[in-house]
């Protein structure tokens, strides 16, 4: 490691899930990420904590993990839940960064207060509509559709004008000298699934599918369903029951449309850093709060211990790792933190509850680690190597329970937990589980 501070541009996108090109998913055009996974290492299993983006960048931002208690919603505070800790931002400022946040990085505006410069564009609403129809059925006091597509410039909406603050911050930054962390929060492919027409031009929907796992499974507990509340706010959609496959079909076209927007934003800032010769002293993360559904197990949205709704893309690019690799050791987004402050060069701190991935970036195709932790309201996750258990308690008993082995079925559409066979797996899985969640909180 050199001894000198590298600056940290850090990318997050919002319920962005692993569907780019680098990935294994073709039909993506994601070209300025895949460019950027050139550069360094993509963690093919890379976890979220809690999926629900106020908690989520509550955790990122803390370096702690969502308890029952604490970090449970999308919107968590950092401000009121831990006051008193170190956050990532203020260790940064303390060792003589400039820190910037550009529009979505906590879910809550003004939340920590420790940004040297915390900008949001001008919000007309925040769903950022620009298509006459949605502008007027809002007007109406109605609700919009859950997509649009009109034929202007990117620069139009949130995450064009984000690009550009960044791109504008840079050419300040080379110019004071100073290290700095610069995080970007874009804000697709959040809904609605807004993009400008050349974006959806890049896919046909008539060539669109379906997942085949589009309902809901036998197998697995009801705790696991959920209403996806947050989709059916829009005009079009029903209040009860599943979408036609008309309209999931447009559902899953805008998502792939954002997806392609939001990395041409991602593009245009990266260009400029490499233009600015920063580049070669510069951390770059790229990441997303969560997953999100399209229609897997008949939902839709995040909230849930699904793997669609826990795995999240993650690129770390930095001059000291390796380049265009890809690893399987197990990443968790409360990783983040102790992984910054090693590739920074600066120390870190004792709070944290994750674990540094250097080991990881510099030897890719080794594992370093196994495990995960996540959580959605009571269900606790284990990720422990291929296998995904989940259990649900009430008053100390467990009610629930889903286990998925990954090797067999990536999907999940088979849940062991209910297979008298698998009966000592799923006591082993759920005492590593339990013992795991009472050290972390014997710990706190």
């Amino acid at each position: 490691m050199i001894s000198a501070k590298k600056n940290v541009l850090f990318l997050m996108m919002d319920d962005l899930r692993p569907e780019l090109s680098v990935y294994g998913h073709s039909q993506i055009s994601s070209p300025n990420i895949d460019a950027l996974a050139k550069s360094g290492v993509t963690f093919k299993r890379a976890y979220c904590n809690v999926p629900v983006c106020g908690a989520s960048r509550a955790s990122i931002l803390t370096g702690i993990r969502p308890t029952a208690n604490r970090f449970l919603k999308f919107n968590a505070s950092i401000k009121n839940e831990t006051p008193n800790i170190l956050t990532l931002v203020r260790h940064f400022k303390n060792q003589g960064y400039t820190t910037i946040s550009n529009n979505k990085i906590t879910h809550l505006k003004r939340d920590i207060n420790e940004w040297d410069e915390e900008w949001y564009p001008s919000l007309k609403g925040w769903r950022d509509y620009q298509s006459k129809e949605n502008i007027h059925l809002e007007k109406k006091g109605q609700h919009g559709y859950a997509y649009e597509n009109p034929d202007i410039d990117d620069d139009a909406y949130y995450d064009g004008k984000t690009a550009n603050k960044s791109i504008l911050d840079l050419k300040r930054l080379k110019a004071e000298g100073k290290p700095f962390f610069m995080a970007v929060g874009f804000v697709k492919p959040h809904l609605p699934f807004n993009a400008p027409k050349k974006y959806w031009d890049l896919y046909k929907e008539s060539e669109i599918t379906l997942p085949k796992n589009n309902s809901f499974s036998n197998s697995a507990p009801e705790i696991a369903n959920h209403s996806w509340g947050e989709l059916r706010y829009y005009k079009g959609i029903p209040k009860k029951g599943q979408v036609s496959d008309t309209v999931a079909k447009k559902l899953i076209h805008g998502y792939y449309a954002a997806v392609s927007y939001v990395d041409a934003q991602v593009g245009k800032v990266l260009k400029e850093l490499k233009n600015l010769g920063l580049k070669d002293n510069t951390v770059i993360v790229l990441v997303g709060d969560h997953g999100w559904s399209l229609m897997e197990h008949g939902l839709w949205v995040k909230h849930s211990n699904f793997r669609v709704a826990l795995q999240v893309p993650l690129i770390i690019s930095a001059s000291n790792i390796s380049k265009d690799r890809h690893t399987n050791s197990i990443a968790e987004l409360v990783d983040l933190y102790p992984t910054l402050c090693e590739l920074a060069n600066i120390s870190i701190p004792t709070h944290l509850d994750g674990e540094s991935l250097i080991e990881a970036l510099q030897a890719p195709s080794k594992v370093f680690k196994n495990t995960a932790l996540a959580r959605w309201q009571k269900g606790e996750t284990l990720i422990a190597d291929n296998l995904f258990y989940t259990e649900w308690q009430r008053n100390d008993n467990t009610i629930a329970r889903m286990l998925y082995d990954h090797n067999t079925d990536s999907d999940e559409n088979r849940n062991l937990a209910i297979e008298a066979s698998f009966r000592g797996t799923v006591d082993s899985l759920s005492i590593i589980l339990n013992n795991r969640l009472k050290k972390h909180q014997n710990e706190k």
